[in-house]
């Protein structure tokens, strides 16, 4: 039994009322999100914020191209994600097909340009190269000098604080593989978002 099912059956009510509700539900704490601008004015204060990008798993065929990621092998939606130097969720991007780069899903969000103009210092992998702005990024290459090899190092111990914002969000058991249409995940993904802030506070 699906969990729309087991929730219409526990209510008494029929399926599609079940999934009307939760698609108002969902519609509603998407609208509480903060945008961008406001989780950057809220997040000045902070000594510095980590930016990654995530995969979300979703239900597709083959012949879906623009939703396969070639990094991970499989369907699904691009979404950036800022974290505060403790890696905590500070907010997640709209969602985009799994191809997208995310450096070019960055840009397109506008993050990078949004961080600069606010002078908050960033840390982000190797798939930012090239960012610019205040983000910061590891050395690349194999046969780096002892003090890029160090640099690197503690860029690492940094950023890894980041995955945590990315297991809080694969904790949610609706977006390890979501089966919705691609044009809802970006509400659900705002609605566990704003779920999360509320559970946290």
């Amino acid at each position: 039994m699906t969990p729309t099912a087991q929730l219409a059956a526990g209510f008494g009510i029929g399926i599609a009322t079940a999934f009307r509700y939760i698609r108002e539900a969902v519609d509603i704490l998407a609208t509480l999100a903060p945008s961008l601008a406001e989780a950057i004015k809220a997040i000045r204060a902070k000594a510095f914020v980590i930016l990654d990008g995530t995969l979300l798993p979703i239900d597709r065929i083959a012949a879906d191209t623009p939703y396969y990621s070639g990094k991970h092998k499989r369907h699904g939606m691009n979404v950036q994600v800022l974290t505060d130097p403790f890696g905590r969720l500070l907010w997640a991007s709209p969602a985009l097909p799994g191809s997208t780069h995310d450096l070019t899903a960055a840009r397109q969000h506008g993050i990078i340009e949004a961080l600069a103009e606010a002078r908050l210092k960033c840390w982000a992998d190797k798939a930012y190269q090239g960012a610019g702005g205040t983000v910061r990024v590891p050395f690349r290459g194999r046969r780096l000098k002892r003090w890029k090899r160090r640099h690197n190092t503690t860029h690492t111990k940094i950023r890894c604080l980041g995955e945590q914002a990315m297991a809080t969000l694969k904790g949610w058991r609706l977006l390890r593989k979501l089966r919705c249409s691609t044009n809802r995940i970006t509400d659900v993904v705002k609605a566990v978002l704003v779920l999360h802030h509320h559970a946290s506070a």
